[in-house]
């Protein structure tokens, strides 16, 4: 499991989340994790959600730190569990830095109380499963009541560091476990 954190800035529109964007864009080639900074605006059109894409609701975040995954097997399921394992990450790592924190997961969405922290989706293309988890690292002018990591004083780059690093290390367990175990009569 390959990854990196991008220390340019890219603006996320959801574009962004197709097969090979991490080969095409930063020569990672295979299953990978990159993290990178810029803002969120996801148009309907981009939206692959469709809950949100038929009620009718935008994404909009002056900042977000944003990891986009992709895994070279076409099992959407599998992927929706890999979604959750990112944002279980998150919330550990986060609690871990904040105390007295009152961080709950809600499905595959992250919120500080009543304030939402990420927004997330799982997607599948003809070659591979595709991951996006954002989370707000500002929570200015969001639509929606917003928390983000300024509001914690956690610095998004070191941050993203430990998150593409325990991703990795999980999926590498996950793989050694699938590969020790045998099977059952």
């Amino acid at each position: 499991m390959r990854y990196r954190f991008i220390k340019d800035t890219i603006d996320y529109t959801g574009e962004q989340l197709m097969s090979h964007y991490a080969l095409d864009t930063f020569g990672l080639a295979g299953d990978s994790i990159v993290g990178f900074v810029g803002k969120c605006d996801v148009k309907l059109k981009e939206m692959v959600d469709m809950e949100d894409r038929k009620a009718g609701k935008s994404i909009f975040s002056e900042q977000m730190l944003h990891f986009i995954a992709e895994h070279f097997d076409t099992d959407l399921e599998k992927a929706v569990l890999r979604q959750y394992l990112i944002v279980g990450i998150i919330k550990d790592i986060l609690a871990e830095g904040v105390k007295n924190n009152n961080f709950r997961r809600d499905g595959t969405d992250m919120y500080d109380g009543d304030a939402k922290l990420t927004i997330s989706v799982a997607t599948v293309s003809p070659v591979s499963t595709l991951i996006h988890v954002g989370i707000n690292i500002s929570s200015a002018n969001t639509p929606v009541k917003t928390k983000g990591l300024n509001d914690y004083k956690i610095e998004p780059a070191e941050f993203a560091n430990q998150v593409l690093d325990r991703y990795s290390k999980e999926v590498e367990r996950i793989q050694v476990a699938r590969c020790k175990t045998k099977w059952v009569d």
